[in-house]
């Protein structure tokens, strides 16, 4: 999947209408004939694969997919078919329910297959490094990574360094700004180190698709741009608005899918995970297979999570994210503030719960709304923090509500009578003296519970006495005499 880290609206035409449907192997052949996933066919022009290469992390070997080594099959290392379809097709969507069907349909096959022959499936998601950071919804498909992964599969994690230097033109209303290759390794850096707070880090293998994409010449590039059509590419939501507007459609951004089609080639890959915006893409992949005379990749897609402000997709550039290096108290009143119609598909997506645990969720949700996002925040951070985190976390959290400073709040000691605009400066719970004139305008301002109108009222010292400042719903200060800090520390 290539996350777009841009505003788009969530609620959008369905991405089964924006041309992936044109293709020629599209998603109602879906269940295709299934086959021994060892007899292969060919590669990709001239031979070049990813087999036999080494992970970064680790230095494990990606095996052909294409091998002809016969072993007895071990009927005992997977899980019965219908127990592995029922995890892997947990909140898999499409937008329509015939192409959701085919894809269960062909992964059921895939499973049967796998388990026939003791072989794992192949799988990946490929990760654009347009940022250094992830959020949570870069961590929707690595949990379908994961489940994968639990269940004795092979999961490749993609970065796109090659793809990032273009960038994902799926629902964009302009072309991405590109950048060098270092600059997309640059930033690709910290991404395995976040990926393993999901993925298994032992079994993960982690590739970089600039590895076979910045191998091929023109006339590859050539070859693969003739298994397209123009209209196929204008056919897509985003690139029939532009149109329509008379906005740029740059030549570069059509190279996009081919070379996301390109990765499944060279990975040999069994299946592929993408956000519902990444059909085209990956359909563009399946064909490029079939071309390549191999057993085109099944694709599984997902909803596209929604940021804090529950309208648009979850993005930096939105400023609606729940950052996975966010710390646990920030994370956990991010989630208890969500708006409660998006609570129900974090519930689904982000979260370990089993289906007994959801149902449960759902089911109270309809009357205790609040109690719903009290556990959902816990789990969230307690899958990046651990328990003990979230525990405090959810600690602070009621601290809060009830007018207190949290345990983790800044503790700044007043010797002498302060401003409350000077405190709330100097102490940066706001980003300017204006901001924070504003803010006590707004009757978002706080003194031990009590809201303040002026915002050059003085705070006296209190001796033996902590005093709570609050800024907004998240920003505490707890303003201590020196004798009552010494007194705590004694």
């Amino acid at each position: 999947m290539r996350r777009e880290l841009t505003a788009v609206p969530v609620s959008r035409p369905s991405p089964c209408s924006q041309g992936s449907m044109s293709l020629a192997v599209d998603m109602r052949n879906l269940n295709v004939a299934c086959v021994d996933i060892r007899n292969r066919g060919a590669r990709s022009g001239g031979g070049r694969s990813a087999c036999g290469f080494l992970s970064i992390m680790g230095g494990r070997q990606l095996p052909s997919n294409n091998s002809d080594v016969q072993n007895e099959p071990d009927l005992n290392r997977f899980r019965p078919v219908n127990e592995q379809l029922a995890i892997l097709m947990r909140g898999v969507d499409c937008g329509d329910p015939r192409t959701r069907d085919n894809m269960e349909t062909e992964l059921r096959d895939r499973l049967a297959a796998s388990r026939d022959s003791g072989k794992p499936l192949r799988v990946y998601c490929g990760f654009d490094p347009s940022r250094s950071d992830l959020h949570l919804g870069h961590t929707i498909p690595m949990r379908k990574l994961r489940q994968f992964q639990e269940l004795g599969h092979q999961v490749v994690f993609l970065i796109g360094s090659f793809t990032g230097t273009i960038g994902d033109p799926s629902d964009k209303d302009s072309a991405r700004a590109q950048q060098t290759l270092a600059e997309a390794l640059d930033k690709a850096e910290t991404f395995a180190t976040q990926a393993f707070r999901i993925l298994d880090r032992d079994t993960t293998i982690i590739d970089y698709n600039h590895r076979w994409l910045e191998k091929l010449t023109f006339g590859d590039v050539i070859d693969i741009a003739s298994l397209f059509t123009v209209q196929q590419f204008l056919a897509r939501h985003n690139f029939r608005q532009r149109q329509e507007r008379g906005d740029a459609i740059w030549l570069h951004e059509f190279f996009y899918a081919l070379m996301q089609a390109q990765d499944a080639v060279a990975l040999e890959t069994d299946v592929q995970i993408g956000g519902t915006d990444q059909l085209f893409n990956l359909m563009a992949g399946r064909k490029l297979m079939e071309a390549r005379g191999m057993k085109p990749q099944t694709v599984l897609t997902y909803p596209i999570l929604p940021g804090t402000d529950g309208i648009l997709r979850m993005s930096k550039s939105s400023g609606n994210t729940i950052n996975i290096d966010d710390d646990p108290g920030l994370m956990f009143t991010k989630v208890l503030n969500l708006p409660d119609e998006v609570v129900p598909l974090y519930c689904d997506l982000a979260t370990r719960w089993d289906q007994a645990t959801l149902d449960a969720a759902q089911h109270r949700g309809k009357d205790d709304i609040a109690s719903v996002k009290r556990d959902l925040a816990k789990e969230i951070v307690s899958t990046f923090h651990g328990n003990d985190l979230a525990e405090q976390a959810a600690t602070d959290a009621a601290r809060m509500h009830g007018g207190d400073a949290p345990s983790s709040a800044p503790v700044v000691d007043v010797s002498e009578p302060k401003s409350v605009l000077d405190l709330l400066a100097d102490a940066y719970l706001v980003k300017s003296r204006g901001e924070g004139r504003r803010l006590v305008a707004q009757g978002g301002v706080r003194l031990n519970g009590e809201t303040v109108s002026n915002p050059m009222l003085k705070v006296h010292p209190q001796p033996g006495q902590e005093q709570v400042l609050q800024a907004g719903k998240t920003r505490f200060l707890r303003l201590a005499h020196p004798t009552a800090k010494e007194s705590r520390a004694s």
